[in-house]
């Protein structure tokens, strides 16, 4: 039986019009399910009668399943989503002055291997279906309440007002799925997001950038880490496929077409091993031809990762360099860490289908710029 979280307006105009429905049926389902948050088909009380029995005998609306909700003592929340198959994924909402962020997951598990992070030391199971990304936004808005599932524009108080795909899982490697729940995010029958307030997080797969330029380009940010290949290749591995170079060219592409005028890169910062005035004097050579801002991020510990946080004056003395430089560099704070909700924390439940030993694995403290 479909379920409808799958489709994205045009996909479900096309399953309608396989039932000799009207496109306008479409919209109006669509509404439903996605402003309204509604999942039974005889509430919808705008679609006819005969077509609401209908819809009950062949279609469903089915987000994940909830298995855990925790609250931190910042406001930060985060859900344990059941996707069946003994795999689980975890989705986070972090409160803020003025918005609401969701952090959304898309796989279950991470096949890239980033040595810092909890995600990857899980392994890989699978993909996330497009109802599974979306429904973890579904969900949430139920959950927190009735503003929370409101669509229209950004001055309208609802509780979720941005999405940043920077849960489990490398988004650019499922692409078809992402891109779907991207348009329904997006769509103004639905949740009516602007482009500016959906971002897609990536390693760096630079022919999935280019995709994603030309399908539907939203913000973008890039978990960058290091300034050169040599420790990139240790930190992110998937810069032996795609190095530096060819990924800030891309970078450059997408903001052609992309709704803000920078790419946002994400750089976690690992005590004794990137986060020396050397990278960060090398990190203002390798960004110069490209417009960006740095999200510098103190690294969140788990267990067994063989990584350390630095010190917060090394922090402000990083930032200070990028900034003396000319480039807009913040420092994220830490949220829900005592629920382990915060960057690079996110683990949830995988059966690994990789067979890996470990994928998390300490890397040996070296200093690689000078």
């Amino acid at each position: 039986m479909p379920n409808l979280l799958d489709y994205d307006l045009d996909g479900l105009a096309a399953w309608f019009a396989g039932l000799e429905e009207k496109p306008f049926r479409a919209r109006q389902v669509m509404r439903w399910m996605h402003r309204e948050g509604c999942d039974d088909f005889g509430a919808m009380t705008d679609v006819a009668r005969a077509l609401r029995t209908k819809l009950k005998a062949l279609a469903e609306i089915r987000a994940p399943v909830p298995l855990r909700d925790s609250l931190s003592a910042d406001g930060t929340r985060k859900w344990l989503f059941d996707v069946g198959g003994a795999n689980a994924v975890e989705t986070v909402f972090i409160p803020e002055a003025g918005r609401g962020t969701l952090c959304v997951s898309t796989q279950a598990g991470c096949a890239l291997e980033c040595a810092f992070c909890a995600t990857g030391g899980q392994g890989f199971n699978r993909n996330l279906g497009t109802a599974e990304i979306v429904g973890q936004l579904w969900l949430a808005n139920r959950l927190l309440g009735p503003a929370g599932g409101r669509g229209g524009g950004e001055d309208n108080g609802r509780v979720i007002s941005n999405v940043v795909m920077m849960g489990m899982g490398e988004p650019l490697a499922n692409f078809d799925n992402v891109v779907a729940a991207l348009r329904v995010m997006l769509d103004d029958h639905a949740y009516g997001l602007s482009r500016r307030r959906v971002t897609v997080s990536t390693s760096g797969i630079v022919p999935a950038i280019d995709r994603l330029r030309e399908e539907c380009p939203v913000a973008l940010a890039v978990s960058l880490h290091a300034p050169d290949d040599a420790l990139r290749d240790r930190l992110v591995p998937i810069n032996r496929k795609y190095p530096l170079r060819d990924l800030m060219a891309a970078c450059r592409r997408y903001l052609e077409r992309a709704p803000r005028d920078f790419v946002t890169f994400e750089y976690v910062m690992l005590a004794g091993v990137n986060d020396s005035d050397a990278h960060a004097r090398a990190l203002v050579v390798l960004v110069r031809e490209t417009p960006c801002k740095f999200n510098l991020i103190p690294f969140n510990p788990f267990p067994r990762s063989g990584f350390a946080r630095p010190p917060v004056e090394r922090v402000r003395r990083f930032a200070s360099i990028l900034s003396e430089a000319g480039i807009v560099a913040t420092t994220r704070r830490t949220r829900g860490g005592d629920v382990a909700a915060a960057c690079g924390q996110l683990a949830g439940q995988v059966q690994d289908r990789t067979r890996r030993a470990s994928a998390v694995r300490p890397l040996p403290m070296m200093e690689v710029c000078s």
